[in-house]
């Protein structure tokens, strides 16, 4: 019964799989250094496991984000924490409607004044005012040339709609703010997977080169023997 094969990692000394290990040599150089600050008796030629690289690379990428605004933010500690726990950042979407009735009434009121059904009411609602006192009451009606009523009521919507719009756009600028957010975290989060998996790929290039090292020694070694048998 074959046991499987196992290597004990050079700075926790816990026994990982074969197939987990990584040579420090392979290491890219600034990961490498967070290492040794950890554990400075760490030497390039041991090895440590695939998943104790992973804990620094999160590292690294913190120290990165760090460097670059002072200071990590919820923004960044939030992308680090999906990076780490494999999730995805929220998606921009509108969440549960949780509007008050003010906030809902505004939302309508500037849905329909800035659209085509509103303007067209609004002349029809003018023209029936100034036909029905000019032609119909002679100029003579409740409200005659130069219709200072209908001045007044046009003065009062304008005066009314104005700030509930503005309520709405108000609103609508907190969720556009709350959009961008979501966007710089997504991007964010994109350009740290792609340089991981930059770095993966460099880790793997390397293993395979050393792979390939090893197996030209060993035939280097089969065609020197095979020369001293031949000789002989």
């Amino acid at each position: 019964m074959n046991s499987k094969v196992t290597f004990k990692s050079a700075i926790s000394g816990v026994e990982f799989s074969e197939n987990e290990k990584v040579l420090g040599n392979s290491i890219r150089i600034p990961i490498l250094n967070i290492i040794k600050e950890e554990h400075p008796d760490f030497d390039s030629n041991q090895f440590i496991a695939d998943s104790e690289l992973n804990v620094y690379r999160e590292k690294y990428i913190s120290k990165f984000l760090q460097t670059e605004v002072e200071e990590l933010s919820v923004l960044h500690k939030n992308v680090i924490k999906s990076l780490s726990n494999k999730s995805f950042v929220n998606k921009v979407e509108d969440k549960v409607d949780n509007r008050t009735y003010g906030q809902v009434i505004a939302d309508k009121v500037a849905a329909f004044g800035g659209s085509w059904t509103f303007i067209i009411a609004f002349f029809v609602f003018i023209a029936i005012w100034i036909g029905s006192n000019v032609f119909l009451l002679l100029n003579k009606g409740f409200d005659p040339y130069p219709f200072i009523l209908l001045n007044l009521i046009l003065s009062c919507i304008a005066a009314l709609q104005a700030p509930v719009i503005m309520m709405s756009q108000n609103r609508q600028e907190e969720k556009d703010r709350e959009r961008a957010k979501k966007d710089y975290m997504i991007n964010l989060k994109s350009e740290l997977e792609i340089r991981m998996l930059d770095e993966k790929l460099d880790h793997l290039i390397m293993h395979q080169q050393q792979e390939l090292i090893e197996i030209q020694k060993v035939q280097i070694e089969m065609m020197n023997d095979i020369l001293e048998k031949i000789k002989k």
